[in-house]
């Protein structure tokens, strides 16, 4: 384990995997290079193409890497809520999140760094100056923008992007809104997070990312996914509605 440097907050950036052989070993050496400090939870899904075998290999020749294999495809949601349990018990004082295939770009993380010094989340948002969205289909980019502004009418959230997976919370928040109950997997895992954040009160900043389609791969879109995301929205609404605004 790698030691903080005094006075230094310590971010650790939780990336699932499944299938990211090629994109992982460009990846993690670009989200190192950012700071001398960043570390790196890989959450592996038992990736047939060998995946955890890379990951493992770098964890072995570089501390600041981790690597946290699991058994078999058990949902993106879940790969976040193990993989913030993880940072959290190595000590971060920062979790982020992000996708492996570069449709996150690690130039953005110093802009994430930043802004997290004055806020308690900060979001990475496709929506906040125009559309930012590279090599998509105009039916995605459609559905994309369609489902946000639906998660935003619905549950009431001052959130352009709530569907987005390229995000920074201060470690207190993850506690605080109890991560580890979440139920939901897929996008609408993301609408949630953001929902129990905003309903804390957390200060919540979103900062403009480009989003560029996957470098590789295939994507993991699904129509189980999709339905969940349209149905999570109104239990968030309806759940809020008979409960009482979290204190702090």
């Amino acid at each position: 384990m790698t030691e903080a440097v005094a006075g230094k907050k310590r971010t650790i950036v939780v990336i699932p995997t499944y299938n990211e052989r090629e994109n992982i070993q460009k990846l993690v050496p670009e989200v190192l290079a950012v700071d001398p400090q960043m570390e790196i939870v890989v959450v592996d899904d038992n990736s047939p193409d060998g995946t955890a075998d890379v990951v493992s290999a770098m964890a072995k020749e570089n501390p600041r890497v981790h690597l946290l294999s699991r058994p078999g495809k058990m949902g993106l949601g879940s790969a976040y809520r193990d993989g913030f349990r993880k940072a959290i018990d190595l000590g971060a004082d920062h979790i982020m999140e992000m996708d492996a295939d570069f449709s996150h770009d690690p130039k953005y993380i110093p802009d994430f760094l930043r802004m997290i010094e004055v806020s308690d989340v900060v979001l990475g948002s496709r929506y906040l100056n125009g559309v930012n969205v590279i090599n998509w289909p105009i039916s995605r980019l459609i559905l994309s923008y369609g489902a946000n502004l639906y998660a935003r009418v619905i549950t009431g959230m001052p959130i352009l992007d709530a569907t987005g997976g390229f995000k920074c919370f201060r470690r207190e928040v993850l506690e605080t809104i109890e991560f580890e109950t979440s139920r939901s997997d897929g996008y609408s895992f993301q609408v949630e997070l953001n929902f129990r954040c905003w309903r804390h009160g957390f200060k919540i900043r979103e900062i403009p990312i480009v989003f560029v389609d996957r470098h590789s791969g295939t994507s993991k879109m699904s129509k189980r996914i999709m339905w969940e995301a349209i149905w999570m929205v109104w239990r968030l609404r309806i759940g809020s509605l008979f409960s009482k605004r979290p204190a702090r």
